[in-house]
């Protein structure tokens, strides 16, 4: 990825080779001013003295090109690092809307946010921490032994000994720090988790008086980082003071061996001090080695979880040869499906078909395979025996979206965005206009309401649709899915929360609107389908029954006893025990 910023990356590489050449000739400036100064101290010539001036003035700007190339390579490598960040994090969010239901069933949300934020940033800063400086301590040090081991083999032997015992030291650091870096985003992931759980049922937590039980939970996760993070402070730490350790122990080698020869005449103070001036400028280097250890430890752990995500193929995607949906009626049709969550079979070989400006409705007992057809309809899922057609034409055929758009699914649980109340309901169009989005208010019964609120479409609402009652969060969801005008509309139990009365106008209302649309009412309550044109009665993922209300009801069987338990008490067409809305 770096590599697509060839540029910067040149750039970045022409500097790190002018900042270590800069750096490589400040110690033989140095040692060419001590010569000078040693001879000024016997022979006070006038050129004598204009050497150790111009030798002066070279250091300087010799420290300067190196500052400014120091400055030019860590700008190109923070900006490549900043680059790549950026498309990790599109790539990585493309990724997270385009993966399919079953991914993000069984993944948690805090874990995905982790890898999204923390992860990304691992893998960022490695082109900065790791990389680039990796090329930079190559050449400096590479450079840096050239020079001394040809000027003095023996000495630049003695200098150079440090260099096994860190080589040994970083990789032994960076397996403990990669494997612990790993340990360290998952305890992150787990602690982002129990944050955004207390966070979204803080009301229960409030409610349950809970505090200082998720208060415990949450230092638990807490400590569990804190260790972790100890942990990886004190290998970086301890390996830092071995690797400093044993290049002063090499340093006063070259002191103890080098001052000798100076003393017998082998060689002159300034030729010493330009190798005791080699290793204290590859001191700060040799200090880097943990960073840079630690970078690539960090960037392999967060890489490895990043790309677990980004490597996923979703299981339902568009076939290389897939076509639009084509919509001539918009008739759906189930053909023997089959389908199981893990293995296990919610529904066995289902077949209806739902007609433009028919009905069906679906009732059965919790976990019979109701909602499961509502997923199947816009292919969430497949099947994994059968096949469901619109218009004779296989879903598996069809582009997504184009399915997507013709298929709109009103859910029980709703999800509401924080912001406007406009803005919630043209979700799925946000460009169409304003009295497409009232309409389709009206018609969820809900237009009267937000007129009534003080900034009326513009009211924002709150994380998740709180500063609403059930009953206003699930109409707000039904006007989003009606304005889009889909060709077939499945309620999932999406008027759970509303009182009947308002569920009888909001059905008087859609008449008008599904006339020519097939629908599909899934719903534990008769009253909210008793109209239907066909009824199904699903038990244990099978249809046990089917027909209109008065032909089951004839039957006698479930869904008569279903009919007895919440209508005939009343006779009224209202359930025994609804909840009424808030609103």
């Amino acid at each position: 990825m770096a590599l697509r910023y060839k540029g910067r990356l040149a750039i970045g590489l022409i500097a790190i080779f002018l900042a270590s050449g800069f750096q490589l000739a400040i110690p033989i400036l140095i040692g060419n001013a001590v010569d000078t100064a040693t001879n000024l101290a016997g022979d006070a010539d006038a050129r004598a003295k204009n050497a150790l001036i111009l030798t002066a003035v070279l250091l300087l700007l010799a420290s300067i090109g190196r500052g400014l190339a120091a400055m030019i390579q860590n700008y190109m490598g923070e900006s490549v690092g900043q680059h790549i960040g950026y498309e990790l994090r599109m790539l990585y969010y493309e990724k997270l809307q385009r993966l399919s239901f079953s991914y993000h069933a069984g993944v948690h949300t805090g874990d995905l946010i982790t890898r999204g934020i923390l992860d990304v940033e691992g893998v960022r800063m490695f082109v900065q921490t790791a990389l680039l400086r990796t090329v930079f301590l190559v050449v400096l040090i590479g450079t840096g032994m050239y020079l001394m081991l040809t000027k003095d083999l023996q000495l630049g032997l003695i200098s150079l000994s440090f260099v096994p015992f860190v080589a040994w030291r970083a990789t032994a650091a960076r397996l403990r720090l990669r494997s612990n870096w790993y340990s360290l985003q998952e305890k992150l992931s787990s602690l982002t988790k129990v944050m955004d759980e207390n966070l979204g049922g803080i009301r229960v937590v409030r409610a349950f008086a809970s505090q200082d039980h998720e208060m415990k939970k949450f230092d638990g996760a807490s400590n569990e980082a804190l260790a972790l993070a100890n942990t990886q402070v004190g290998i970086r730490a301890s390996n830092i003071s071995i690797m400093g350790l044993a290049f002063m122990v090499a340093m006063a080698a070259v002191l103890w061996i080098g001052g000798l020869r100076v003393i017998d005449g082998e060689m002159t103070a300034g030729e010493l001090t330009q190798f005791l001036a080699f290793m204290s400028i590859l001191l700060q280097p040799v200090r880097q080695i943990g960073m840079m250890v630690n970078g690539y430890a960090r960037g392999a752990a967060s890489g490895g979880r990043l790309f677990a995500v980004l490597d996923l193929e979703p299981d339902i995607q568009d076939k290389p040869d897939a076509k639009d949906l084509e919509i001539t009626e918009g008739a759906l049709e189930f053909h023997n499906v089959s389908f199981g969550y893990e293995g296990e079979h919610t529904l066995n070989g289902v077949s209806f078909k739902a007609e433009p400006g028919h009905t069906v409705g679906i009732v059965g007992p919790p976990g019979s395979g109701k909602s499961t057809i509502a997923h199947l309809a816009p292919r969430f899922y497949d099947p994994i025996e059968g096949y469901i057609t619109i218009d004779g034409q296989d879903l598996r055929d069809v582009k997504l979206e184009s399915l997507r758009r013709a298929v709109g699914v009103v859910e029980q649980d709703t999800f509401l965005f924080t912001a406007s109340v406009e803005h919630n309901v043209a979700y799925g169009d946000p460009w169409a206009p304003d009295d497409r989005v009232e309409l389709a208010s009206k018609y969820a019964q809900l237009g009267d309401y937000i007129e009534r609120l003080p900034g009326g479409y513009d009211t924002m609402v709150g994380e998740r649709g709180v500063s609403l009652s059930g009953g206003q969060r699930q109409r707000l969801s039904i006007a989003r899915s009606i304005m889009l005008k889909p060709k077939l509309i499945v309620f999932d139990d999406s008027t759970a929360a509303i009182d009947a009365a308002t569920e009888q106008r909001i059905r008087a209302a859609l008449a008008v609107l599904t006339k020519d649309r097939a629908t599909i009412i899934i719903s534990h309550r008769l009253s909210s389908l008793m109209h239907a044109d066909e009824i199904l009665f699903i038990e244990e993922g099978k249809i046990v029954e089917r027909g209109t209300h008065d032909e089951l009801l004839a039957i006698g069987g479930h869904y008569n006893d279903l009919y007895e338990l919440q209508i005939r008490p009343g006779e009224d067409g209202s359930l025994l025990g609804d909840d009424g809305d808030a609103s």
